[in-house]
C-alpha cells in the first residue's frame, strides 16, 4: 500500500479505536448511573471494523465487560485473527 490509501488505513485504524475505548467508558458510565446501556453487539461490530485494540484497552482501563467470557475471550481472539490477516496479505498479496 502506498500514500493515500495507507494514511487511510491508518487513519480509520486510529479513528475506530478510538471509539471502542470511548464507547467502553461510556457504558461504564452508564451501567454506573443505571442509564441505558450500549448493546454488547455494537463493540463486536467496532471490533471486526478494526477497533479491537481500543475495545480490548477499553475493557481493562476502565474495568468493563470484564467476567463476560465472550469479551474476554473475544476481543483477543478478534485481534488475532486481524493480525493473521494482515500479516497474510503482507506476505501473499502487498
Amino acid at each position: 500500500m502506498t500514500g493515500y490509501a495507507e494514511w487511510g488505513v491508518r487513519f480509520w485504524l486510529l479513528l475506530v479505536n478510538l471509539i471502542g475505548g470511548i464507547l467502553m467508558a461510556a457504558d461504564k458510565g452508564r451501567a454506573k448511573r443505571g442509564a441505558w446501556r450500549i448493546p454488547e453487539k455494537t463493540f463486536f461490530v467496532i471490533a471486526l471494523l478494526g477497533g479491537s485494540i481500543g475495545c480490548w484497552g477499553g475493557m481493562y482501563l476502565f474495568r468493563h465487560k470484564t467476567r463476560h467470557w465472550y469479551f474476554v475471550l473475544g476481543m483477543p481472539a478478534i485481534l488475532a485473527g486481524q493480525l493473521l490477516l494482515v500479516w497474510w496479505l503482507k506476505t501473499h498479496i502487498l
